[in-house]
């Protein structure tokens, strides 16, 4: 990582004031919170400089206020890489706003080595200040709060066992080329099946029903033996030692090589134990056991009882909404849990931001149960707006549910539905096409505070249009 330079103010950017170039109003606010915040810029500066020897040598890098400003324009514009670094580059009003300036914007692997270097606990704090920012300038009270979870899908295909043991062996067999080419004298033992292997998944995954009777499981046992002579010839492969010949830089590649095909390895063990159980013993594997992608292996199986997608894979994710559109707290879950969880740690979380709980608290019937409607009303909530689920209703909670203020509140309930659609359709939540959990994490985290930025500066600008309207 390169070193982290101030910027510095030249004649060019003083030529580009004079013509009085302006930024989008929205830019504007958010830039000029941003310029108050420098908190949230150092939180970023120790991220970036996290295991660094000694960060202020070596060439100029990306400076911190430009790392989380970019981040920010990313996530509102919802761009890729390629477009966020070409969009800067040809836009004056961008560069001001990444304070890029009239210096030269890097490339876009720049900007990706730079924001693989945030961790979700940094925009996690980053969003919470933020919320706290909103609370000091008096937008949000906390009176209201809505809640609701949601599926962010990981960038897989549908996985099938087929297709599962088919990718094992790509996957594999591709590594093991990159190793036989960078060793000396090669790979010697390993034979290449992948030929083989997609004809068998080819043919189990065009097969019709009536075939499935009498020809998947000879088919499948084919895949599993070809699958596991790829796998034992690649661990014997990986026994033998790097020659000593080799030089130190490319002896670091062989061994981060070797150890992405043993990690590989050990996920098409999962995958063929899961496949054997199921498909040749007819035994019903556990959820929370089965491997979903080997690519992303912490995907999660996700049922919502939804008409037109009844199957997902990604992440749970819980989210709170205040009146103001503010996202107070969000959550990426672990599995499928019950939404009725929920409820006690969204109040206590609401309860340390806020200082006290929200006097309306509303959700969907998948919340609902008897300790919840408790605690919120033990709690002090005035207003519990959680439908009944299931069962014959009483008169007394028919009467509950048909009052005004329910409605209110269920119509209330009902806005953080579009908020999840403007997530997912503009902020680019709906689908994670970065690797690992960790990058899962940030993007819904990053997509999180590019909302309540531009929420914040909506807010400021419609006070300041009532301020110059009552003057």
């Amino acid at each position: 990582m390169s070193r982290l330079p101030d910027s510095q103010f030249s004649f060019a950017d003083l030529e580009w004031q004079r013509l009085g170039i302006r930024l989008d109003p929205i830019l504007q606010a958010i830039s000029d919170l941003l310029d108050g915040q420098q908190h949230l810029v150092d939180k970023v500066c120790q991220d970036l400089q996290r295991r660094l020897k000694n960060p202020q040598t070596g060439r100029d890098g990306i400076s911190p206020a430009q790392v989380l400003r970019s981040l920010v324009l990313m996530r509102i514009k919802n761009w890729d890489y390629r477009e966020l670094s070409e969009r800067i580059g040809d836009g004056l009003t961008l560069r001001s706003f990444t304070h890029f300036d009239s210096h030269p914007v890097p490339k876009h692997d720049a900007f990706h080595r730079a924001f693989c270097r945030l961790t979700p606990e940094t925009i996690q704090e980053i969003n919470q200040q933020v919320v706290q920012v909103a609370i000091e300038l008096g937008l949000e009270n906390g009176n209201t709060l809505r809640v609701d979870t949601t599926v962010v899908e990981t960038n897989i295909h549908y996985p099938t066992d087929a297709t599962l043991l088919w990718d094992c062996v790509r996957t594999i067999t591709r590594l093991m080329k990159a190793l036989h080419a960078k060793l000396p004298r090669g790979v010697k033992g390993f034979v290449n099946r992948s030929r083989s292997a997609r004809r068998r998944m080819q043919e189990i995954e065009r097969m019709t029903v009536q075939e499935r009777a009498h020809q998947q499981l000879p088919r499948y046992r084919e895949l599993l033996s070809i699958t596991r002579q790829v796998v034992q010839n690649a661990r014997q492969a990986l026994k033998r030692k790097t020659p000593k010949r080799v030089g130190v830089v490319e002896r670091l590649k062989i061994d981060a090589l070797r150890q992405e095909i043993g990690e590989y390895c050990g996920l098409a063990e999962r995958v063929i134990e899961q496949t054997r159980r199921r498909v040749v013993e007819g035994e019903q594997v556990p959820t929370e056991e089965k491997v979903y992608s080997i690519f992303e292996p912490h995907t999660d199986l996700i049922k919502r009882g939804k008409a037109r997608k009844p199957v997902e894979f990604g992440h749970k994710v819980f989210l709170a909404e205040s009146a103001n559109g503010l996202i107070t707290e969000y959550k990426v879950l672990d599995g499928n849990p019950c939404d009725t969880n929920h409820v006690k740690p969204s109040l206590e979380s609401h309860q340390q931001t806020f200082g006290h709980l929200p006097e309306t608290y509303a959700t969907d019937r998948g919340f609902f149960s008897a300790e919840n409607e408790a605690a919120c009303k033990d709690g002090g909530v005035k207003n519990v707006c959680i439908p009944q689920k299931g069962g014959n209703k009483t008169a007394e909670r028919d009467t509950i549910e048909h009052s005004r203020e329910f409605k209110r509140g269920q119509a209330f309930r009902a806005g953080i539905e579009g908020r999840i659609s403007v997530l997912f359709r503009g902020r680019g939540m709906k689908r994670c096409r970065a690797k690992g959990r960790e990058r899962f994490e940030i993007l819904v985290a990053t997509a999180v505070l590019a909302n309540n930025l531009m929420r914040i500066a909506e807010l400021l600008r419609s006070k300041k249009t009532k301020r110059r309207a009552a003057a």
